[in-house]
């Protein structure tokens, strides 16, 4: 099954590798977007999860880049 375009927040957290409570503590400090509404449901966009995921990663090659 493909995956969707807008996840549910268990779903995101799990998309990024992640458990509920630090996806909610990524959210607060601004690591991961906030969410969209359809109607009722909280989502979150699967290609603002990849923009943030990819930020954090090319944040931390930085960090490791003079260890040896």
């Amino acid at each position: 099954m493909p995956l969707r375009r807008g996840l549910s927040r268990l779903e995101a957290a799990t998309y990024i590798g992640v458990g509920i409570t630090k996806f909610d503590e990524m959210i607060k400090d601004g690591r991961m977007p906030k969410p969209f509404k359809i109607d009722d449901r909280v989502l979150w966009d699967i290609r603002l999860l990849d923009e943030a995921v990819d930020h954090l990663v090319e944040a931390s090659r930085n960090e490791w880049d003079d260890v040896a």
